[in-house]
């Protein structure tokens, strides 16, 4: 069995995450309090157990990059050595930690043929493992150290940190599998979701109306992720005209099926124009309850490439799961796990205002029945 190409070994220092947050997965350590290092741990392992059933799982996506499928025996790894140092920083005075050479492990291990069921399973014991070290903690014992053989120290609750951002990190390397892994639990379910969700809640029917008179009778609008079609009716008969665009083939099909023009897109990747009017920005975005799939750092730059097809003064209805995180669920009328990412109101301006919007208002609604949501009107800056 013929061996991958090399991967360029990572020879940074990436202690700094202990500082700051990461520029590239957004990890924020000082958003993560000590307590919640377990549950956080055991919430990025389902990540992997959901990538880890795909058909390409060992399909590397560029030469020297790691498959979905090595980057998971890595993350296996990184708790098992995660767990023994801490271990040791539990049980011992100032020890040194023994050197761990992640990309020797990775073809000594035969990482790029290892059976993913077997890799999904021991991950998330080894995940469960470190996570039950965590929540068992003693509070005086957070401040105990370690040492690197470089000479870095960590404290208990900094070792958990820089583990954390390794798993996060890790998941954004392999965002582009986690979209799929979703768009595929809507593509077998989209005639089960149509049909679960034709009744217009009355929160949506609300926005309906005030977006459309802020848009403007007549006004053109692009709507992203239109699933089975229901928002885009209401929308239209509230006088505006819409195009319909969803990343997942089966809703595309489903709103040809009932005559409408719909069209695939990713918003992330693919050019947002209209092909009708190539040159006419358009007066609006809706954009209601879908975004919320699109990993965290990702989400300025979808917002920032609907700005620049949209008019000066142009409106965006947003709307995402509010809370801490992120998480796969199997709710509803999907019965495949999605993956779901929840903003708080501060972030999500930031966001939206370095994106090109000017927030209009953020409201808040749903708390009662124990999912709250964001719903933002924006528009676009001149």
């Amino acid at each position: 069995m013929s061996e991958p190409s090399p991967i360029d070994p990572d020879t940074k220092d990436w202690t700094w995450v202990l500082d700051r947050p990461c520029p590239e997965c957004g990890f924020d350590p000082a958003r993560v309090t000590a307590d919640r290092l377990g549950e956080l741990v055991r919430d990025n392992a389902t990540t992997w157990e959901a990538v880890l059933g795909a058909a390409d799982v060992a399909v590397r996506p560029a030469p020297g990059v790691w498959s979905v499928l090595e980057y998971s025996c890595h993350v296996r790894d990184v708790h098992r050595i995660f767990d023994e140092r801490l271990r040791l920083m539990l049980d011992e005075v100032d020890p040194q930690f023994a050197n761990w050479d992640q990309d020797a492990t990775a073809v000594a291990e035969g990482y790029a043929h290892q059976d993913a069921t077997v890799v999904a399973s021991d991950l998330l014991d080894a995940a469960a493992t470190v996570a039950d070290r965590y929540d068992a903690v003693p509070p005086d014992a957070w401040s105990r150290r370690g040492f690197r053989s470089n000479g870095s120290e960590f404290t208990v609750a900094s070792l958990g940190r820089y583990h954390l951002h390794d798993l996060v990190h890790h998941a954004w390397d392999v965002r582009a599998a986690v979209a799929r892994a979703t768009v595929e639990a809507y593509d077998v379910d989209a005639a089960a979701y149509r049909d679960g969700t034709t009744a217009t809640p009355d929160q949506v029917a609300e926005t309906v109306v005030e977006f459309a008179a802020a848009v403007g009778a007549g006004g053109r609008v692009l709507e992203i992720g239109s699933g089975p079609g229901r928002d885009a009716r209401a929308l239209e008969r509230a006088g505006l005209s819409v195009r319909r665009t969803d990343v997942t083939p089966a809703f595309v099909e489903l709103l040809r099926a009932d005559g409408h023009d719909a069209d695939l897109l990713d918003p992330l990747t693919d050019p947002l124009d209209d092909p009708d009017r190539p040159d006419t920005p358009y007066d609006g975005v809706w954009a209601s309850a879908c975004l919320l799939h699109v990993a965290r750092p990702d989400v300025p730059v979808v917002l920032a490439r609907l700005a620049a097809v949209t008019r000066a003064g142009g409106q965006l209805l947003l709307s995402l799961k509010e809370g801490d995180g992120e998480t796969w669920s199997t709710h509803g009328h999907v019965a495949s796990p999605r993956h779901f990412v929840f903003w708080r109101e501060g972030p999500l301006r930031v966001a939206l205002e370095e994106s090109g919007w000017q927030v209009d208002h953020v409201r808040g609604y749903g708390a009662t029945t124990g999912q709250p949501w964001l719903d933002v009107r924006a528009s676009r800056r001149g």
